[in-house]
């Protein structure tokens, strides 16, 4: 698979020196190449990543290309609360404000265990300790788009967000809550079983978030913007431990490169959320209609990632959760 569209794209992205960007997730995949852009358009990437010797080499990669980039990294491991709280302080003791928060760090149809927190290891990492790092994180961002005239908030969806398997596939209260390591077990179908069931609820929570956010900034006349991105099909490692079954790993191994984009192409979305001045407020961009592949582009939101019971749904419990770790 090679990279077709992100070349030409990076370069109608404006000049990021003067900002800085907090980005989840950046030892690979999109978050990786987010980091890379902003470093080669001028920004500040702070870099929030669990201690592991993947992002120790990772960020030594990155300086390495970059030489002139400005990459800082700070320790966040999004599956202990007091561990994004402990991130937030030293953000705030490093800066007065942000110009952007992405939100991009995901694990997918991992095992049904639960957090040190008691929550589900998705629902945790890929929406949770987002949803407290954008509450502590918006005086910073409220300072930047006063700096700038305007800031972001980036949410990292995926094509799952379409594919909960609910009555209505929107999303479930169950999964909100301390109720990690049981909810449906470690069964891995293609698209199926529990472990996708929860991935997709985390993804679909990232849209939602999103949906609201903008919703409430508008309504405060705040100059933020609250965007989500999808990938598309990109090959990013996130499946890397995943195993379909004899028959399945083979169809994937002839279908997945006709079928994927790289994680260049993937990250188009994410970076078009951080970067581009022309992207708005209240949309989610990525391949054509939840696509696999192809530039990035405005997706037409359905009914369940707008409706107000959701929203409503996931700021009350997401509220709760991250309440004791409020700074």
């Amino acid at each position: 698979v090679q990279t077709k569209l992100y070349h030409k794209f990076v370069e109608g992205v404006p000049d990021a020196s003067g900002k800085v960007f907090v980005i989840t997730g950046t030892t690979s995949g999109t978050g990786n190449v987010a980091a890379r852009t902003v470093a080669k358009l001028g920004g500040e990437a702070v870099l929030l990543n669990r201690k592991s010797d993947r992002s120790t080499k990772s960020l030594e990669a990155m300086k390495e290309d970059y030489p002139e980039g400005k990459f800082v990294p700070i320790e966040c491991d999004l599956q202990s609360f007091e561990s994004v709280k402990n991130a937030i302080a030293e953000i705030k003791s490093k800066y007065s404000s942000i110009y952007c928060l992405a939100c991009n760090a995901g694990i997918m149809a991992t095992p049904d265990k639960a957090t040190v927190d008691g929550y589900d290891t998705q629902m945790q990492t890929n929406h949770l300790s987002h949803f407290l790092l954008v509450e502590d994180l918006m005086p910073l961002l409220e300072a930047g788009a006063a700096a700038h005239g305007d800031a972001r908030i980036v949410t990292h969806s995926s094509m799952g967000r379409d594919h909960c398997h609910t009555p209505n596939k929107g999303l479930e209260e169950k999964y909100f809550g301390k109720n990690g390591g049981n909810l449906g077990g470690d069964e891995i179908k293609m698209m199926r079983g529990g472990c996708f069931h929860r991935y997709f609820q985390t993804k679909l929570a990232n849209s939602v978030h999103m949906y609201g956010l903008h919703n409430k900034l508008q309504e405060s006349n705040s100059k933020i913007r609250a965007i989500s991105a999808h990938p598309g099909g990109s090959k990013t490692g996130l499946d890397g431990h995943l195993d379909y079954g004899f028959f399945w790993n083979n169809v994937l191994k002839v279908l997945g490169p006709m079928m994927m984009q790289t994680s260049e192409d993937g990250a188009m979305g994410l970076i078009k959320g951080m970067m581009d001045p022309s992207a708005e407020s209240g949309v989610l961009y990525g391949p054509k209609n939840s696509g696999s592949k192809g530039p990035a582009v405005p997706n037409p939101p359905k009914e369940y990632e707008t409706d107000p019971k959701a929203i409503e749904m996931l700021w009350k419990t997401s509220t709760e959760a991250v309440a004791p770790f409020r700074a």
